[in-house]
């Protein structure tokens, strides 16, 4: 499996895998800006979903792309076509959820640690926003 994982305040890890054949442009990309930590906040209209728009910029294409999520995935808003709500925007839907635009669905959290990252979004929903690291990670070694 190669992904990515999210280190929070409290030194927890959640997995996540990346989508390699429906989302490869996407997740190449995303695995090479990493590692990097943003503060994240939770989204007010798009349901239960952690976000950033200050991730480092990646030109990539739209491939599979929808405003329709499934708890535990991850989306990044494509560049080309730009979207004008969703450009370079990076979310984590934890719980159900719609996007405001179409984005690329890239990854999403390994089962194990689904109610890790159900925790996290319900804790920066209750308590604000929270700083996360964000870092590659590749298990088949």
């Amino acid at each position: 499996m190669k992904g990515f994982k999210i280190i929070t305040s409290d030194n927890q890890e959640i997995k996540f895998e990346f989508y390699l054949d429906a989302a490869p442009v996407t997740s190449n990309a995303f695995n090479g800006i990493l590692p990097f930590t943003r503060t994240f906040y939770h989204a007010k209209v798009s349901g239960q979903e952690i976000w950033i728009d200050n991730v480092p910029k990646l030109e990539i294409i739209q491939e599979n792309a929808s405003v329709f999520t499934e708890p535990g995935e991850v989306v990044f808003g494509p560049t080309m076509p730009i979207r004008t709500k969703t450009a370079n925007c990076f979310g984590i839907y934890y719980g159900d959820g719609k996007g405001l635009d179409a984005c690329n669905i890239f990854a999403r959290v390994i089962e194990s640690d689904k109610q890790k990252l159900i925790d996290l979004g319900n804790s920066i929903w209750k308590n604000g926003s929270q700083d996360l690291t964000i870092s590659a990670i590749d298990t088949t070694k």
